[in-house]
């Protein structure tokens, strides 16, 4: 299999992290392209946004909510709990987390155009998404939500996002969450964090 993936895509990254939490990474391929850039990616995924893992029949499968659902369906031990109420809630947590990139990625790609051009409603509207969202992961941890106990879905995907927070200096996200702030310093220090980590030169 192939994982098409651009190394400070944290949708890519939360695939890939899950992949060696389940001791499946050896069965793919990465390659790196370039979404904003590489044109050829629309090939294999007409939204051309990474990533997209293309299986050894040529099959395309994107988004990253659906890629680890099929690598997790892989081999055990199951990272997306199959039961409810506990897969309702892991998955929620994904979705939670992947808003949160969602609403980054866009202040961060307006951050690039010329600073006259800036649309301050953008940065706004979406700096108030990522605040709530990290105000709902810190509710998470206190309740029990998120915990470091375990490293599933849902903590991988946010452990990913809280990553590129600081990579992109998209938000001061500790400030004010001191809960959030040591779980993540915990899971951070996991193997499949540190191999899949980037730092921003």
């Amino acid at each position: 299999m192939r994982l098409l993936y651009s190394p400070l895509s944290p949708f890519a990254r939360k695939v890939r992290v899950l992949a060696i939490e389940k001791g499946l990474s050896d069965r793919f391929t990465l390659e790196v392209v370039s979404p904003f850039q590489d044109e050829s990616l629309r090939a294999q995924n007409p939204l051309c946004k990474v990533p997209a893992l293309i299986l050894d029949d040529g099959e395309a499968i994107y988004d990253s909510g659906v890629i680890t659902d099929y690598v997790d369906g892989l081999a055990a031990p199951r990272l997306i709990p199959e039961a409810q109420p506990d897969r309702r809630r892991a998955l929620t947590l994904e979705a939670a987390a992947d808003g949160l990139g969602d609403a980054s990625v866009m202040i961060v790609r307006e951050r690039m155009r010329p600073e006259a051009e800036h649309r301050q409603d953008l940065f706004e509207r979406q700096g108030r998404a990522v605040a709530a969202t990290l105000n709902l992961f810190e509710a998470a941890v206190a309740e029990g939500a998120l915990s470091s106990d375990r490293f599933a879905i849902g903590e991988i995907a946010v452990a990913v996002q809280l990553d590129y927070q600081d990579a992109r200096k998209v938000s001061d996200w500790r400030e004010g969450r001191p809960a959030l702030a040591n779980w993540f310093e915990r899971v951070s220090k996991r193997a499949s964090m540190v191999a899949t980590s980037v730092t921003v030169t």
